[in-house]
C-alpha cells in the first residue's frame, strides 16, 4: 500500500513544509551516470558535505544490514533514500535495492532521485517498486540554457552534446514527471541555482514542472566548482529572490542540507553516515550530482 500523501509531509524530512525531528538513510548503490553536468565534481571522500558524494558504493544485498545499524543508532528514520552517487535510473541497483527494502522494512518511505533521462521508460518500473517519493533534478526548461550547465548525456548507448543533449534530457524530465505523477506518486523537483545562467529562468522552470505534476520545488544553491568553479555561488538575496519567483506556481521546500549520497541522521543536527558505512576502500567513481 503507498504511503498517504499527509504521512508524507509529517515523516519525510525532505517534504514537510516546515524542519521536523526525522532521520533519513543513504544507500550509495548508484554508481555509474548518464549525464556529465558542468557543476558536478564526483568524489569519494569523507569530508565534503554535498551531493555526489560518498565513501564508499554498496551492494544492494548490502543494504538491508546498513539499514539495520543505522536503525539502532537512530531510531528517528523514518526514509530509506538512494540519491546517488550517480544516477539512480542509469543502473539496476538501485531498483533492486529497493525491491529487497520494501520486503524487509515496509515501514520506511522510500524515496528516489533522479536527473529523470531515463525516467519515462522506467516509470513503471518505478511505480511496480513502490517508490513513494520521487525527486528529479531539472536545472532548465529550455535547452538553450540546460546546454550551459551539461557537457553531455549518454543516452541508449550514444553520446549527445550541446542543444540535442538538452532537449532529449528536458523532454524526457518532463515526460517522465507526468507519467509518474499520473500514479499518484509525490514528486520534488530539484534546481541548482546558477547565478548568470538559469537564475532568471526560475519562473518558467516552477511552473512547467508544476503543469507535470511536481509537488514540491527545491531551490540549491550552486557549490562553485568544476567547469562552473569560476561562478560565484547564489548569494542569500538572489536564492529568495529565485524562491519568490517561483512561489506563485508551486510549494517550496526552503531547508535543504546538501546532503551526501551516503548521508544517515536527521538532516541538520547529526549525521553517522561515516560511522555506519566506515572501513570502506577510498576510490574515484563516476558519480552525478543528485
Amino acid at each position: 500500500m503507498a504511503v498517504d500523501e499527509e504521512t508524507i509531509y509529517r515523516e519525510h524530512p525532505c517534504f514537510g513544509p516546515h524542519k521536523h525531528n526525522k532521520g533519513r538513510i543513504h544507500l550509495p548503490v548508484a554508481p555509474g551516470c548518464n549525464i556529465e553536468c558542468r557543476f558536478c565534481d564526483r568524489k569519494i571522500n569523507e569530508n565534503e558535505n554535498r551531493p555526489g558524494v560518498t565513501s564508499t558504493v554498496i551492494k544492494p544485498e548490502e543494504s538491508l544490514e546498513y539499514i539495520r545499524r543505522a536503525l539502532e543508532r537512530c531510531p528517528e528514520i523514518t526514509v530509506v533514500g538512494i540519491a546517488g552517487p550517480g544516477d539512480t535510473l542509469a543502473t539496476p541497483y538501485a531498483l533492486e535495492t529497493f525491491r529487497l527494502v520494501k520486503k524487509e522494512f515496509p515501514q520506511l518511505i522510500r524515496c528516489m532521485s533522479t536527473n529523470g533521462l531515463l525516467l519515462p521508460e522506467k516509470a513503471d518500473e518505478l511505480i511496480e517498486v513502490g517508490i513513494d517519493t520521487l525527486t528529479v533534478t531539472v536545472n532548465a526548461v529550455q535547452p538553450e540554457i540546460e546546454a550551459q550547465l551539461n557537457n553531455k548525456i549518454i543516452y541508449h548507448g550514444k553520446i549527445y552534446t550541446g542543444i540535442e543533449a538538452a532537449e532529449i534530457l528536458i523532454h524526457n524530465q518532463i515526460e517522465g514527471i507526468k507519467k509518474v505523477a499520473d500514479s499518484g506518486m509525490l514528486i520534488k523537483v530539484n534546481t541548482v541555482l546558477c547565478p548568470g545562467i538559469n537564475d532568471a529562468h526560475i519562473e518558467e522552470i516552477a511552473y512547467t514542472v508544476k503543469d507535470a505534476g511536481a509537488h514540491i520545488y527545491n531551490i540549491i544553491p550552486l557549490i562553485p566548482q568544476n567547469e562552473l568553479r569560476d561562478l560565484h555561488a547564489p548569494t542569500f538575496t538572489e536564492l529568495d529572490n529565485a524562491r519568490k519567483a517561483a512561489y506563485p506556481y508551486i510549494n517550496i521546500f526552503t531547508h535543504c542540507a546538501h546532503c551526501r549520497a551516503d548521508a544517515i541522521g536527521v538532516p541538520g543536527e547529526y549525521d553517522i553516515g561515516s560511522e555506519i558505512y566506515m572501513g570502506r576502500v577510498n576510490t574515484k567513481e563516476t558519480f552525478s550530482h543528485g
